[in-house]
């Protein structure tokens, strides 16, 4: 009886730990960090869920034809005819590509947004809000530094 009992409080509060754990420490051991070249900045962002200063991205400025593609896994996220000047100091993007992302709800500051993940990867990339320009409606707002852009030839 007493080994019973045992076991069933080891069950239940090995069931209390799993909940317990942060979900982004569960969440992380999907994130794969591929490109070794990463700067400390690029992996507070991409697998941290951080975020770069308004207004610093070199990206912000970029007009040519191509596309964006992951920082770390270089998987293609976004066309550059979807891209446009939102104003908020990032990267902003009107559509991604198909199947680019994974979403989940993001509830830090007090507020519920959706947060955007590389499919491939896993890295953080940042937020989807609803007020974007475009049919669309969305307006994915990223961080600069977790992008390469290629133009096209």
């Amino acid at each position: 009886m007493t080994i019973r009992r045992d076991f069933l409080k080891f069950l239940g509060s090995s069931f209390l730990i799993y909940l317990s754990l942060p979900y982004k420490l569960l969440y992380s051991a999907t994130k794969k960090i591929i490109n070794p070249n990463l700067s400390e900045d690029q992996k507070k962002i991409m697998f941290n869920e951080g975020t770069e200063r308004a207004f610093t991205s070199k990206l912000l400025k970029e007009n040519r034809r191509g596309f964006y593609h992951c920082a770390n896994c270089e998987a293609k996220l976004f066309a550059s005819n979807s891209k446009f000047d939102s104003g908020t100091g990032w990267p902003s993007f009107s559509e991604a590509l198909p199947g680019a992302f994974k979403t989940k709800i993001d509830y830090s500051f007090g507020m519920k947004r959706v947060e955007y993940h590389c499919a491939n990867c896993g890295a953080h990339h940042g937020h989807v809000f609803l007020d974007g320009p475009s049919a669309t409606g969305k307006r994915f707002c990223n961080n600069g530094l977790c992008l390469i852009f290629i133009p096209e030839n």
